[in-house]
């Protein structure tokens, strides 16, 4: 068995991977920042306690792709399927960032944070987002079917909408604005 390769404490700025590949190893405490990587194959690569910053990842392949601690803020992450990743003890934060037809089906996403991002036409079908906070997300369109959100918040987030019979509801937290995106099966017209 070869030795995988391994990287720790480097920087990786205005690299373009899709020129020149992404190695596959294990990255701990690097930064990304301003990368190039939509459309690249990041399969197999494990990335533990890094910071991607300003990159575009967008419909990159992230089969059994490791994301454990990792920070992205203000990064295109179109059309990832994150589902694809290795699962075990997946964690992430986005910060101001646009996911956009992004998939997060049936993944344990606890106490996961989406801070400012975009994230219309998301998937989020079967996934567990118990204690997760959704800060200030526009949320159009992102499917939400068999999804676990006790104690989740959603509070200061919009466009959402969902039937909350077909979800786990439990101390999820709402604004008055928002409630109207959990009637909208009814079509009813809510006045003020």
């Amino acid at each position: 068995m070869m030795d995988r390769n391994y990287f720790q404490d480097e920087k990786f700025e205005k690299a373009n991977f899709l020129k020149d590949p992404l190695v596959i190893a294990d990255y701990e405490n690097c930064s990304f920042v301003n990368c190039e990587m939509s459309k690249a194959v990041l399969s197999g690569i494990r990335f533990v306690e890094c910071e991607f910053n300003g990159c575009n990842l967008s419909v990159a392949k992230l089969d059994n792709t490791a994301f454990k601690d990792v920070v992205f803020k203000e990064c295109k992450l179109l059309g990832l399927h994150f589902q694809d990743c290795d699962q075990f003890l997946f964690s992430a934060s986005f910060d101001n960032c646009a996911m956009n037809i992004s998939s997060f089906v049936n993944m344990k996403l606890k106490k996961m944070r989406f801070s400012k991002s975009i994230l219309t036409e998301a998937d989020f079908t079967g996934a567990d987002l118990s204690g997760a906070v959704f800060d200030k997300c526009d949320l159009g369109a992102a499917i939400f079917q068999h999804t676990i959100m006790e104690n989740a918040d959603f509070s200061t987030s919009f466009n959402y909408s969902f039937d909350p019979e077909l979800n786990k509801l439990k101390k999820t937290k709402f604004s008055l604005n928002g409630i109207k995106g959990l009637l909208d099966k009814y079509d009813i017209e809510i006045v003020d």
